[in-house]
């Protein structure tokens, strides 16, 4: 009997230091869809973790003093679990209403200190009144060889909660199933030994009473089906929806990566939706006879799709990092299963530094929005690895969102001076026009060649192709813009969050 309640402390801090964990994993993705996996919604969430589990670790050895009890301990946990459910609350209820309104720099430190600090701050007292309870009763052990060993197991109990968020249960289970989980354990944890202490019938009735009512509410105030949701479920990266709507008047589906629109397909046609997507046929000037193609990130795969039926003779591959997706792609649009298209379960640069392939056209189509650009895939280090694997004459295609109002820090003017320390022979093209200074769609390319292309001759501009007609006019003048004085974004160097930032502010306001 000695030995269980020698280890049924360090047993209870071992779980509680794991729930503290799958909360931090999962935080990044409840903020995620309004503030984008950026390093501010990352370092927001680790910081308000971490300064809620030092005033834990504070206040909780002061109560620890103050009330060494298992009745206190254990109301502690059961307080937790309360926390949980009004994490819970304020996610499904709050979160939608005024997270949207909130900038990308301010707005997660704002929701994580309302979501996270309290949970935190309840699981983090937990340790030293573990230390307090247990050096009651094994004085013999000694202060410090107690406290190693609760730390111990509460930061083992933490590994494991972060491996089994990141491994077993996000890619397995929503959101919504892992927050009301972790609340049930932690209710349990402190409510089944406050039972068997012999807390009075009066008190833990009202806390079920209390727990019952609001769960009760809570799930009759959340929002009701959106009938235009076909898929909404959690992928190993990002929350990944697909929805029916309408778009310029005809019905669509669209796919949607956390807070980023990645792709859309029209229902009635093949005909490509959105403007940007159909700038893939400027292989038609610089490289018409392809014959390998690398599109990386996969989306609704809107390019492959349209480069397939293009050229019968070409080979597609995709990388694509989120496993869910390809089955997803043949699912909800359209996506043939042939031997001349090969999805790779691949980070697209690593990809290209494993492969020896050469290819005749690189798209690179990661920069889903200004909420979520891979910073890795922005940078002089890739545009050189990418450039190395295009055959002669190849050409390398990115769509990158920015805007041209020339502000002091732009990221599209550091972009545009890092492609062009690559490609010497490039073009940009902006998908609305050259004369707007808003965030737009514009599209690199990158010629792996010395043939400069005229965009006024006629074979171009009086194209059948209508987006290869318009190249002259959409074409962003070479010595319009002097990228000279814009820093060049390296693996060392690439603030894009930043330089992402600023354009929201000119946009938003905020």
């Amino acid at each position: 009997m000695n030995y269980l309640y020698k280890f049924h402390l360090p047993f209870v801090v071992f779980l509680t230091g794991a729930c503290v964990l799958i909360i931090e994993i999962i935080a990044t993705r409840i903020l995620s869809p309004y503030f984008g996996n950026t390093i501010f919604t990352f370092s927001s969430v680790i910081g308000t973790v971490l300064a809620a589990l030092s005033a834990g670790y504070y206040f909780g050895g002061k109560l620890a003093d103050k009330y060494p009890s298992y009745k206190f301990f254990y109301s502690l946990i059961l307080c937790s679990g309360l926390s949980i459910l009004l994490l819970y609350a304020l996610m499904v209820l709050l979160l939608p209403k005024f997270g949207y309104r909130l900038s990308i720099i301010k707005g997660p430190i704002v929701a994580a200190g309302i979501l996270f600090f309290l949970p935190a701050l309840l699981l983090g007292a937990l340790s030293p009144f573990a230390v307090k309870l247990q050096g009651l009763r094994f004085a013999e052990e000694g202060i410090g060889g107690i406290t190693g060993e609760i730390f111990f197991w509460s930061t083992l109990g933490s590994i494991a909660g972060c491996m089994l968020a990141g491994f077993v249960l996000i890619p397995r289970f929503g959101i919504d199933t892992l927050v009301l989980s972790i609340e049930l354990i932690l209710t349990a944890l402190g409510l089944v030994p406050l039972i068997k202490i012999g807390v009075s019938g009066k008190t833990l009735g009202s806390v079920m009473f209390l727990l019952l009512t609001s769960m009760y509410l809570l799930v009759n105030a959340l929002p009701s089906k959106d009938d235009t949701v076909i898929y909404c479920r959690d992928g190993v990266y990002e929350k990944i929806t697909i929805n029916d709507s309408w778009y310029e008047g005809r019905r669509t589906r669209f796919f949607q990566q956390d807070r980023s629109n990645s792709g859309a397909m029209f229902l009635d046609s093949d005909d490509l939706a959105l403007d940007y997507t159909k700038y893939y046929v400027l292989y038609k000037v610089f490289r018409p006879d392809l014959r390998r193609v690398l599109v990386i990130g996969g989306g609704a795969y809107s390019i492959p799709k349209a480069l397939l039926r293009d050229v019968p003779e070409a080979v597609v591959d995709v990388a694509e990092i989120e496993p869910s997706l390809p089955e997803l792609a043949r699912t909800y649009f359209k996506v043939e299963k042939t031997a001349r298209l090969n999805t790779i379960i691949k980070d697209g640069r690593r990809l290209l530094h494993d492969t020896d392939v050469k290819y005749d056209l690189i798209f690179s189509d990661v920069y889903y929005s200004l909420y979520s650009i891979p910073a890795h895939f922005t940078t002089k280090e890739f545009f050189e690895l990418a450039k190395d694997r295009l055959s002669r004459d190849g050409i390398f295609m990115a769509n990158v969102i920015g805007d041209l109002s020339r502000q002091e820090a732009s990221f599209l003017m550091s972009e545009m001076a890092t492609f062009k320390s690559v490609f010497p022979n490039s073009y940009f093209f902006a998908v609305e026009s050259p004369d707007k200074t808003d965030a737009q769609n514009i599209i690199f390319a990158g010629y792996n060649s010395d043939n400069l292309i005229d965009f006024s001759d006629p074979k171009i501009a009086e194209n059948e192709n209508p987006v290869i007609a318009s190249l002259g006019r959409k074409i962003i003048a070479p010595g319009r813009f002097d990228v000279s004085s814009y820093p060049i974004l390296t693996d060392n160097y690439a603030p894009v969050e930043y330089l992402t930032a600023q354009i929201l502010r000119n946009r938003f306001g905020r």
